[in-house]
């Protein structure tokens, strides 16, 4: 299980040095270290970098996007759609990331974990300040970042598989 879990931290901080976009790169990680694969899961990240869309102003894309994974493999299909009850395992193991995840960064808001890594934020948006991304590490920062998300999800899934 250890292996698994270092595997999908090891995967998440190369995904995101190599690839970029957190919520891609966490769910690419995650799903190899547990050798599965959902496309459609990994395409509906596409646009949750970066706190959404490339604006800082939400939660954090890996953090989103270890969600997505655990909401895949603990889901409500659409015919329970009307029972509340089914989501609360989804929501419960989703809380738990969340929970550990601010307790790591103190806050699941991306502007939030950038001040708190880096000292400030940066408008992906803007040439100037983007051309700073890459000069002031904020690659290395958001890979561990990435990485932990992996690793914090990959646990909570295999633990939550041991108990069935």
């Amino acid at each position: 299980m250890e292996d698994i879990i270092n595997n999908a931290y090891e995967l998440g901080q190369k995904y995101e040095k190599e690839c970029t976009g957190c919520a891609q790169s966490v769910i690419a990680a995650i799903f190899d270290a547990l050798g599965i694969w959902n496309e459609d899961v990994f395409k509906a990240a596409t646009g949750l970098a970066d706190g959404l869309g490339l604006t800082g102003d939400g939660a954090c894309g890996s953090l989103v996007g270890a969600s997505m994974v655990i909401s895949y493999l603990f889901p409500r299909e659409k015919k329970d759609f009307k029972d509340m009850r089914k989501p609360m395992k989804a929501y419960r193991l989703v809380k738990k990331l969340h929970d550990q995840f601010v307790e790591k960064y103190s806050s699941c808001r991306c502007h939030d974990v950038q001040k708190n890594l880096m000292g400030r934020t940066y408008n992906m948006w803007d040439q100037k300040e983007y051309q700073e991304v890459i000069s002031s590490n904020m690659m290395e920062h958001c890979s561990k970042v990435v990485g932990t998300a992996a690793r914090l999800t990959t646990k909570i899934i295999l633990e939550e598989r041991e108990k069935k």
